[in-house]
This record gives structure tokens, sequence and C-alpha cells, in this order.
């Protein structure tokens, strides 16, 4: 049995993770504040005996006993992380420096959930993991974008410096249940207006790209990841390399939710990627790893889990 530390583990990807590990037979310590996490995200695994909450602001420092270290904690929502930028950059930065001298003192593994957003608007299509990006370092995004790529310096600066055993993980547009209702995220969004009959809105004229990976096969390229030989440290991109428009994804779900809603246009936001696709070819090598679920059937299991959260707060 190990004893596996997950900060952020209250939060969508987190707590999936939590889901897995217990599910797996070990000792899980959630660490979370609750700042965008959600405790009814792991009420189920309260009354489990291999789990416990510890509330704790990762960027305060801890101590304690651990095999294994999965750092998923920070916002990810636009709409949050830029009406809190500082608090987002001090999470990845000082939040990361935490995790990883705790690393350090008790010779665990460690995982870095990064982003797609250390790509920005990229230049370069689709992505590979030795593309260095193109993004805007005073942005309204920056807080988030340029938080995750110094937290993967550190990584990789404690791995050289102190042979911390790492693993970076580049994650792009992960959906699924338990997104947050609130967190003005594209699929989340889309859903809940079309099953509540709002318009449904799209930034820009909805041509710009995102490749959607479902939770379950996130979380897989997640534990292969961290279950790999020592010399695969990452970055390593996980995602969906089949590329989708905005308007494409409206389209899907107005067809899939039978709604009669109409889609409107907003303006687009500042430093909003205009393509996001990633090369996988890394994933495939090393894991072995590639998304099995159709974006078209994690939608169905996305649409049924917030129409669920609808009639529960009606």
């Amino acid at each position: 049995m190990k004893r596996i530390l997950v900060s952020g583990g209250a939060g969508f990807l987190g707590s999936h993770l939590c889901d897995q590990l217990v599910a797996e037979g070990n000792q899980v310590t959630c660490l979370d504040n609750f700042f965008s996490g959600s405790k009814q995200n792991i009420s189920h695994l309260q009354s489990h005996l291999n789990f416990e909450l510890l509330v704790h602001d990762v960027c305060n420092p801890l101590s304690l006993e651990v095999d294994e270290i999965y750092n998923l904690a920070c916002p990810a929502s636009p709409q949050l992380y830029q009406r809190f930028p500082i608090e987002t950059f001090k999470t990845s930065i000082l939040g990361s420096l935490n995790l990883l001298e705790l690393a350090k003192s008790t010779g665990a593994k460690i995982f870095q959930a990064s982003t797609s957003e250390v790509y920005g608007d990229p230049q370069l299509h689709p992505q590979p993991e030795t593309y260095f990006g193109n993004v805007n370092p005073i942005g309204p995004r920056a807080c988030y974008d340029e938080g995750k790529r110094g937290a993967e310096t550190l990584f990789f600066d404690y791995h050289r410096q102190h042979r911390v055993e790492i693993k970076v993980m580049r994650i792009f547009n992960t959906y699924g249940p338990r997104m947050s209702a609130t967190d003005g995220r594209v699929v989340s969004n889309l859903i809940l207006q079309a099953l509540q009959g709002q318009n449904l809105t799209v930034f820009g004229d909805g041509t710009q790209t995102r490749s959607f990976c479902y939770v379950d096969d996130t979380i897989q390229a997640i534990r292969l990841l961290m279950d790999s030989s020592k010399e695969i440290t990452g970055p390593l991109n996980v995602g969906n390399p089949s590329e989708c428009t905005i308007l494409e994804l409206a389209s899907l779900i107005l067809e899939l939710t039978g709604s009669k809603s109409k889609i409107s246009f907003l303006p687009a936001a500042t430093d909003d990627p205009h393509k996001r696709q990633p090369n996988i070819s890394l994933a495939l090598r090393g894991l072995h790893w590639s998304p099995q679920v159709p974006l078209q059937g994690g939608l169905i299991k996305t649409i049924a889990f917030f129409d669920s959260y609808l009639s529960q707060n009606s």
C-alpha cells in the first residue's frame, strides 16, 4: 500500500484521481483549501478507511510521510484565475516549491499537472513538447500560463540539482462529470446553456479549435506516467489529437441535448488561443497511451451529469 498525497484532490481532475488511487488500495491524503475544489466531489470517499482529507493551502509548507505526490492544485478556470491572478500564480510557484521540498525530504516521486496553456497562442500546429510556445507574459491569462511554465522550471531544476524523481504532464482540454458549473469553461458553459434553453455563447467567430479529452482517458494517462520508468520525466502531452472547432462543439451539444437554443456570438477573449491540438507521439511511444472515449460518448456522460446537477439544484 502506497501513501499518496493528492494536492488539489477535491477538484475536477483531482477527485477522479483520488477515486482511482483509493480503488487501487492506496492510502490517499487529499489536500485542498477549497478555493476552486468542492467538498461534494469527494463526499463519497470520506467514509473510506483509505482516504483522508487535509484542509490546507499548498502555498504553506507541510510535513508528512508520503511515497508519491500528485500536484493538481491550481485554479484552471479562466474566469476564476483572471479574477484572482496573484493567488493563482502563488499556487503554481509556492505550491510547487513546497511539494518539491516535501518530495526531496521524503524521497517521494512527484507528478506535476501542467497544461497546454504553456504553449500560449501557438504558432506551431499541432504542438509537440519541443515547442517553446507563444505566451504573452503580461496578459490577463499570464498568471496561469506563466505560473505553470515556472512550475515546470522548478520541477526540472529539482530533478537536476536534487535528483527528485519527477513526472510532468501537459494536459489539454479535459472534460467530464464533476466539472464546476460556474467555472466558465466552454464544455460546461455550452451544456448548461443548452439544457436551460439559453443561447449558446461563442466567443469570436467560433472557428478557434480545441482538442477535448474525456476525464477517464486523462486519469489513465496520469497513472501510466506515474508508473513509468525513471527515465520518462516528461514533459508529456496528453490530450485528444482530434481537433474540433467551438462551433462544431456547440452544434454537437445542441444535437445531443435536443435543445432548441440558438448560438450567439460575443467578442473574442484576450489572448485566447486560436488553435490547440496536441502531438501525442511521445505518450504513444512511452506510455502506449491514446484516448479511447470519442467526443460524442464523453459528452453524453457529461450532459447526464449536468442534467442531474440542474435537477438537484432547481
